[in-house]
């Protein structure tokens, strides 16, 4: 690991310095879109301003055929179009794949000035992430990219899990950490066909009263991971997202989950489909009642009362960073969105 005094130094000649803290950005949704399909890179314009991020995916879910149609379909789509206070990002193949590499040269060389983030899938430890920052450093330096491109790494294999603290912490790139839940369930050996969201047979059985029937309660599958990931990001000034819902079919389910992962912490959720953009949004925007309420913790405390009572509760230093949290995010969200009117 390097020295505190070298932490945020350059890892290449000419490279722009580390950033000390993220940009302020809202991020509550990060849209993803197949750029080897031409109907869909149409329709990118109409998208902008909807999403808070728009990211151009090369992995899974593209073809081996496509994979170099798709790098092609997101240099074209970057360089047509500007995308204002909408967050430009792709998911890269793996830095194991034969396309990771060219993927990473090619997206700096044509667009770095335009990528915000570069989201890693399969991320293991902070070996990878070591990799990604020098390789960075070096591509920013050649191609005169003036800031750096941040890192998001997906965690989604046993060892990753089991290394969240170190990849976290392993580099000043480092943006944030989203799960994903099926390459996931297949590293932990978990019996699933689902891509997120709950299972109905994962539950608890209710104590046995005498002559009452026995109720179930479903559980969380992801609650465990989602709390390492969301402690991880919080801890090294980062930020933690659910990664995606594949069912379609089951808005509710997924509004569901993607309150799970907010009231946790999360500063957001991927969307893969049209349908799921307005469930994330309006998840990930706090409740108007509750701010209002946490603005009248605020107010009660600002005289610098060590305690105060609102609406019959008690108020303490502790509530008071609580409201905070819902309070920045609120004028987080009322700025982005007088932006996009």
């Amino acid at each position: 690991m390097k020295s505190p005094r070298r932490f945020y130094e350059p890892l290449a000649f000419g490279a722009p310095q580390p950033l000390r803290e993220l940009p302020a950005r809202l991020e509550r949704l990060i849209h993803f879109f197949p750029p080897h399909i031409a109907k869909m890179r149409d329709r990118v314009p109409e998208l902008i301003g909807k999403v808070d991020v728009l990211l151009g995916n090369l992995e899974d879910a593209v073809p081996s055929d496509e994979k170099v149609a798709a790098r092609l379909g997101l240099i074209e789509v970057a360089k047509r179009h500007d995308f204002g206070a909408t967050g430009l990002w792709t998911r890269v193949n793996t830095l194991a794949s034969p396309w990771g590499l060219e993927d990473l040269v090619e997206l700096v060389g044509e667009i770095g000035d335009k990528l915000d983030v570069i989201m890693l899938p399969k991320v293991d430890g902070p070996w990878d992430i070591h990799y990604i920052d020098q390789l960075l450093a070096q591509l920013e330096a050649r191609n005169g990219i003036a800031r750096p491109i941040l890192v998001h790494a997906i965690i989604e294999t046993a060892e990753g899990v089991n290394n969240v603290e170190a990849i976290a912490a392993a580099s000043p790139r480092m943006h944030g950490m989203s799960i994903g839940p099926a390459d996931l369930a297949a590293s932990r050996g978990m019996k699933l066909t689902r891509v997120g969201g709950g299972h109905p047979d994962y539950r608890v059985l209710a104590d046995a009263r005498h002559g009452t029937e026995r109720p179930f309660y479903q559980q969380d599958l992801w609650h465990y991971t989602i709390a390492r990931i969301v402690d991880a990001c919080s801890a090294n000034g980062l930020k933690s997202f659910y990664g995606p819902f594949a069912d379609f079919s089951d808005p509710e389910a997924c509004e569901a989950q993607f309150r799970n992962a907010f009231l946790m912490g999360c500063a957001g959720a991927w969307t893969l489909h049209p349908s799921q953009i307005d469930i994330a949004r309006k998840v990930f925007t706090p409740d108007a009642a509750e701010v209002a309420f946490a603005r009248r913790i605020i107010d009660a405390m600002s005289s610098g009362a060590g305690a105060a009572m609102v609406d019959g509760k008690m108020q303490d230093d502790a509530t008071l960073k609580q409201a905070m949290v819902l309070v920045t995010l609120a004028d987080a969200v009322a700025a982005r969105e007088a932006v996009s009117a």
